[in-house]
Order: structure tokens, then C-alpha cells, then sequence
């Protein structure tokens, strides 16, 4: 290897002088001559897609417990959706109003082991072997749903278990209206009002003054869409000996005063469940987990499940996630470090670096050439391991019984090209810090240390959760959180932790902690790289 670098110095620096172009070309022509470099650059790319499918390798044994494919919302997202539904289908234009006057809940349990911890600790009546308890984001109100399809586009307006009044659409979208509990001395009254494929949500507490929560564009909504009344509960967090729990539980809601209006004439009310509880409410079996009575035009609703994107906890069990499929980019990106690291030291190591400069337009000049077909190089082996790995992942779990938590088509992009971006950038760290540091070793083991190892630290579970927050915020290894596939939703209740695949920073945030320890770096390697001795 020693005299393949001899060789290739020489040859690529000799005809350097002529602008930065010939420079870069010279560049190029050294990384691709040194067959260790190229090799192992190959090579990671390759230990990322076979690790990768490694780890999907395992087949589920099909049974009664097995996970089914989650459905999939407007956005391209995996949902919960599941509700009990009395509803009709309505053709055209109208408004349907309603007041609800109460909601209620019942988990596992009994009442006699009700903590002060619990969420939320009103609720119904108990039941046979079940405790009071109603989860915060129980949900009991009216909805326009394009069909009873799992997935299909809605909106709805809805009072919640300890959230007030909110408008929410397509699952991703929420919007709050008036706090507070509802009951029969202080009821919500509720209305939505469609136009086309726009869907207005109205809340009121006395039936005669109306102010607007929120509004929503529904397009290609159909023309006879299934409306009515829903009630659903997702499971209880609750905090346990080793973390936080979810117990199963279900919501009671009671209407009155349902009106249609507008185009809208009331026809026959049909009683039925959307979907399942889709692991959203565990196992379990109140004897009335889900249905509906009716008593003259007034209704009660009993219902379990969600309607909301699914991003962990219960409904999540058993499924995979795009990040799973790209657990070999650790292994790829320690190869590229030892490459972009060893791509300067190796000069200086064999007294050839004062060749490269004596060669170059100018030494900080040198620098940037070596940065831009390491971080290019280190790019296109993320990239292409990423796009190969993940469908090919994806694919491969829902065959062998694992379904795979889908994501809209512009954040499973976002991973794959953020799985390029991380490693150049990483690439680019470890040259510039072997530029300061003039040792391989050295600088590769700073590189491993101030990213690899907190990203490894935070998400094992041996740390505090705000220790763990604290080094994917201040460390290089926040820049891991442009591979996040999985979004955060205040109006869903998980477990959002580093040990369940949350980053406390967005994607594109974390990866701006990731360029700024980078560009320190390289500033520190030009401002070294001109002042001292070769």
C-alpha cells in the first residue's frame, strides 16, 4: 500500500497546477488509485446491506397472536383506526350537530388499586372487574368519514378525555378548541359542516353562540360519505417499576339532541365497529367493549381503539421500522472513518503531504478537494446502501410476518439520502480531525468516541432518559436523527425516549449539531494546515 500511495502521489499532484479543478481531479485520481481505500469503501457499503438484512432474517410463526399490516392514512403514514360508529351515508352538502353530556372509561383492573399516578382517575361506573379510569385522549364526538375503509380520509370534532374540545383530520392534523371536562351540567355541543371538500368543525356551550375550531380541505372526498358519532379509547400510560405501561381501556360517550341539517336528511342509523382495536387497548374483554344503545334520538357509545398515526407503544408491537433496516450504518460508517481519516494521515505518515501542497494552488485549497471527494465518496456508499437496503428490507419482514410501519414516500426519502449525508459528513469530520491530529488512530477513535458511543449510550436503556436526551442534543451523534423515520404527535400518548428510537432534536436540527462540530473541525484543520510545518 505504501508504494501504491508513492505512486500515486506522484502521478496526481504532478499536474495539480492549472486551478482547483485539476486539484480535485488529482484528488480523485489518489483515493481511487489506493486499492485499500477503494475496498473498504465498497465494503461498507456492503456491511450495510447485508447487517441490514441480517436483521431481518428472522420469520414470525404465523398464529393467533400474529401482527396484521397496519392500515394506511392519506399522508402514506400507519394509523390506528378503530371506533365504534353509529353513522349513515349522506349525499352532498349538510350539517350535523350534537351534544355530548358525558364521557367515561373503565380499564383493567379495580377501582381499589386506582393510584394518584393514574392519568386520569373519573370515569364510568367501574363494571364487572373493571376500575374507573379514562384515558386523557379518549375521544367521543361526530365525524365525516370518506368510508368505512381503515384509513380512509375523515374529519372530525370530538371532545377528549382530558384535552377539551379538538378538530382533527387525515390523523396528523389537531387542533384545539375549548378546555375542560364535559358533563351533564356543563355538556359540548359540537357541529360539523361540510361544503364540497371542505369540512368545518363548531363547538358551543349553550346551542346559540358558535365559534369555529377549526377547518379542513379533504380532496377527492366522496360525495356520499359515511357521517355520524364515534367513540374510541387508546390504551392508559401509566408508570410502572420499569418505566411507563400501557393498560387497556375503553370510553363511554352519551349524545343527544343529533341533528341533521342543510342537504342532509336523517335516514336509517346503522351500528357498527371500524376496524379493531388494532393493539391500541391489549386484551382487554369488557363485556360491552364495544357497542351502542339507543334511547329514543339519543345515543350512548361504548368504543376502544384510536384514530391517530401510529408512532409506538401497543400498536406497535411486532412491527418494524424503516430504522431497523439501516442498523449496519454504524459498522459502514467506523470503515469510511478509518478511509477519510487515514486519506491525510497517510501523507503526513510517509513525508508526502509537503508534495501534495507544494503541488496545490493552495493549501486550504488542498484541504477542500480532499473534503469534497471524501464527503462524495462516503455519500454515494450511504446512498446506495440505503436505497437498496430499505425496500429490500421492508420486503423481506413482510414476507417472513413482520409488517413494516409505513411512512409518507418523502420521509422514507429523507432517510435514505439523510443516511448518505450522515456518513459524508462524518467522513469529513474524521479527515478534518486527522488533519489536526496527524494520527489515524487517533482521530478515528475521537471520531467513534464523541459519536458512535453516545448514540449507542443513549439508546441502550443504561442511562437516565434526560442524560440520554442531553448527549443526542449536544454530541455528534444528534446528527443520527435525520434517520428517524417515526414522527412525534403531541395528540398521541408513547413512549418518547432515545430507547424507543426517538430523537429529543427534529431531523434536519440534529443534523445541523453534526455540521457544526464538522465545520469547526475542518476550520481548526485549515487554520493548522497554513500555519505550521510540514
Amino acid at each position: 500500500m505504501t508504494t501504491t500511495l508513492d505512486r500515486a502521489a506522484h502521478r496526481s499532484t504532478r499536474p495539480a497546477r492549472g486551478g482547483f479543478g485539476r486539484l480535485l481531479h488529482a484528488e480523485w485520481t489518489k483515493f481511487r488509485t489506493v486499492r485499500g481505500w477503494v475496498l473498504t469503501t465498497i465494503g461498507s457499503a456492503l456491511v450495510i446491506c447485508l447487517v441490514g438484512l441480517l436483521a431481518t432474517a428472522a420469520v414470525h410463526e404465523r398464529g393467533g397472536d400474529a401482527p396484521g399490516a397496519l392500515p394506511v392514512g392519506p399522508g402514506g403514514e400507519a394509523v390506528n383506526d378503530s371506533f365504534t360508529f353509529v353513522h349513515q351515508p349522506l349525499a352532498g352538502d349538510g350539517t350535523l350537530t350534537v351534544s355530548v353530556s358525558s364521557l367515561t372509561g373503565e380499564g383493567e383492573g379495580d377501582d381499589g388499586g386506582a393510584g394518584e399516578g393514574e392519568a386520569s382517575a373519573r370515569g364510568g361506573e367501574g363494571g364487572k372487574g373493571g376500575r374507573s379510569v379514562l384515558a386523557p385522549w379518549a375521544k367521543a364526538g361526530i365525524i365525516v368519514k370518506d368510508s368505512l375503509e381503515q384509513g380512509s380520509s375523515y374529519a372530525s370534532v370530538m371532545v377528549t378525555g382530558a384535552h377539551g374540545v379538538r378538530m382533527q383530520y387525515d390523523f396528523t392534523h389537531d387542533t384545539a378548541g375549548l378546555p375542560g371536562e364535559v358533563s351533564p351540567e356543563s355538556p359540548r355541543l359540537l357541529r360539523l359542516r361540510r361544503s364540497g371538500d371542505v369540512i368545518t368543525g363548531y363547538q358551543s356551550v349553550d346551542g346559540d353562540h358558535w365559534t369555529e375550531v377549526g377547518t379542513a380541505r379533504l380532496p377527492g372526498l366522496s360525495r356520499t360519505p359515511q357521517v355520524g358519532l364515534f367513540v374510541t379509547s387508546p390504551s392508559v400510560a401509566e408508570p410502572t417499576g420499569t418505566g411507563t405501561g400501557f393498560s387497556p381501556a375503553v370510553a363511554t360517550g352519551t349524545f343527544d339532541t343529533v341533528s341533521l341539517e342543510g342537504g342532509w336528511s336523517a335516514g336509517t342509523w346503522l351500528t357498527g365497529q371500524v376496524g379493531r382495536d388494532a393493539g391500541t387497548s391489549g386484551s382487554y374483554t369488557r363485556s360491552t367493549s364495544s357497542e351502542a344503545v339507543a334511547s329514543g334520538g339519543d345515543f350512548t357509545l361504548t368504543g376502544a381503539g384510536d384514530i391517530a398515526p401510529v408512532v409506538g407503544g401497543p400498536a406497535a408491537s411486532g412491527v418494524r421500522t424503516v430504522e431497523n433496516f439501516l442498523v449496519g450504518a454504524f459498522a459502514g460508517l467506523i470503515m469510511l472513518v478509518v478511509v477519510a481519516a487515514s486519506y491525510i494521515t497517510a501523507e503526513y505518515r510517509r513525508g508526502l503531504i509537503a508534495v501534495t501542497l507544494a503541488a496545490g494552488p493552495g493549501r486550504s485549497r488542498v484541504l477542500v478537494a480532499k473534503a469534497l471527494v471524501m464527503g462524495s465518496v462516503a455519500f454515494a456508499a450511504g446512498l446506495a446502501s440505503a436505497a437498496v437496503t430499505v425496500p429490500f428490507g421492508g420486503a423481506r419482514s413482510s414476507a417472513n410476518g413482520f409488517p413494516v410501519l409505513t411512512v409518507p414516500t418523502a420521509t422514507e426519502l429523507r432517510v435514505v439520502v439523510g443516511t448518505g449525508l450522515v456518513l459524508a459528513t462524518t467522513s469529513v469530520l474524521a479527515l478534518a480531525l486527522g488533519t489536526v491530529l496527524r494520527r489515524s488512530a487517533v482521530a478515528i477513535t475521537v471520531v467513534v468516541v464523541g459519536m458512535v458511543l453516545p448514540y449507542l449510550l443513549a439508546t441502550a436503556a443504561v442511562l437516565p432518559e434526560g442524560a440520554s436526551d442531553w448527549l443526542l442534543k449536544v454530541t455528534p451523534a444528534a446528527g443520527f436523527a435525520l434517520q428517524q423515520s417515526v414522527e412525534r404527535y403531541d395528540q398521541v400518548v408513547s413512549v418518547y425516549s432515545p430507547a424507543t428510537g426517538y430523537h429529543p432534536l427534529a431531523p434536519w436540527e440534529g443534523f445541523a449539531v453534526l455540521c457544526a462540530y464538522t465545520a469547526l473541525a475542518f476550520g481548526a484543520a485549515v487554520a493548522l494546515l497554513r500555519r505550521r510545518d510540514v
